[in-house]
């Protein structure tokens, strides 16, 4: 059993299991060493608290479990294969998401009527989680899924089916709705938005890609088979 579980860690790509090693570590340190306080950023620099909350869960315990699963699942799933030999891509897709997160917590705390409910938000772990299954499910709109083997949907739905789940259970739906949000904000800018203009707001920067030698992807074809050309628009598409 033991043995499994170190072949399946190993076997995840690097920014998966990084993500999920700093999770477990979160865990054996006190949350109040971890959460996004921006007083304490800004007057007393403790810079940290804008990383740490994104890798703090909670204790471990069953509900951990669960959340490990899910941020295991997806984000493998989105660095194996939609950013397959992108790995700086990926990261900087979190960063991307991370960044938009606290923005909209921060500004969200500025706001009357609405300061209250920010406030009680200190950690956007789970938020960037939702992130990434939004933006999974929106590449891949056509898989089919079932939920709790109650019912099946596509998962251009999951993430819905997840924010209902949430409120049936009584949890904050804030939570979710971030994570849409920036998931959305992340799928516009990144793919709907550049077929739309032939412009790519998104670019990750240099110094990512330098810190990553992402290997071309390599497909083999059997051998005396003759393939078309590749359509003209989709030779110069970027």
């Amino acid at each position: 059993m033991a043995q499994a579980v170190e072949e399946w860690y190993k076997q995840m790509p690097i920014i998966t299991r990084s993500y999920l090693t700093a999770a477990v570590i979160t865990t054996i340190i006190s949350p109040y060493n971890l959460y996004l306080n921006p007083t304490l950023v800004v007057k007393q620099y403790q810079y940290w608290r804008l990383v740490t909350n994104f890798l703090y869960f909670r204790k471990m315990d069953l509900d951990f479990m669960f959340h490990m699963f899910f941020l295991a699942r997806y984000c493998k799933l989105l660095e194996e294969n939609s950013f397959r030999g992108k790995t700086a891509d990926f990261l900087y897709m979190l960063l991307f998401g991370a960044s938009v997160l606290t923005g909209i917590v921060l500004i969200g705390g500025m706001i009357p009527y609405l300061s209250a409910s920010f406030a009680k938000i200190i950690f956007l772990s789970n938020s960037l989680t939702f992130m990434m299954v939004y933006v999974w499910s929106k590449q891949n709109p056509y898989i089919h899924m079932s939920f709790l083997g109650l019912f099946t949907f596509t998962a251009a739905y999951l993430p819905w089916v997840l924010l209902g789940f949430s409120i049936l259970v009584g949890a904050s739906a804030w939570v979710d709705l971030l994570g849409m949000i920036a998931g959305h904000a992340y799928y516009f800018l990144a793919e709907v938005y550049p077929r739309m203009t032939n412009r790519r707001p998104l670019k990750t920067p240099s110094f990512l890609k330098a810190l990553f030698a992402d290997e071309p992807v390599v497909v083999a074809r059997p051998e005396d088979v003759r393939f078309a050309a590749a359509p003209f628009d989709e030779i110069h598409q970027d």
